[in-house]
């Protein structure tokens, strides 16, 4: 199983092909995830520090480009762990004071 380390958080397996977003908040990251998963609100972005992850789509690319997220980051709510990553959160609950948001949906 692949393993995902966050920083100041630690590192867990997940099953591969689990959506980042999801593996996070099942173990204890509370990222925040405003639209539920669905690619509108871009709060669930980190920045993968380390590890192989499938490049962003057109519908991401659009989204990050209209809200101005940086080049390097990713939506969590996009990317499926099939291999080791290290990953930093940029927004959390914890660091915006705000509620994570509806779970996103399994695929």
């Amino acid at each position: 199983m692949p393993k995902i380390t966050v920083p100041g958080k630690g590192t867990f397996e997940v099953k591969a092909g689990t959506k980042l977003v999801l593996a996070l908040e099942d173990n204890g990251v509370n990222i925040l995830h405003r639209c539920g998963g669905k690619v509108k609100c871009t709060t669930c972005r980190v920045e993968i520090l380390e590890g192989d992850f499938c490049e962003p789509d057109k519908i991401e690319k659009s989204a990050c480009a209209e809200k101005g997220v940086e080049d390097h980051l990713r939506l969590s709510c996009q990317v499926y762990v099939n291999a080791d990553m290290t990953v930093r959160p940029i927004l959390t609950v914890e660091t915006s004071g705000m509620n994570a948001g509806p779970r996103p949906v399994e695929d």
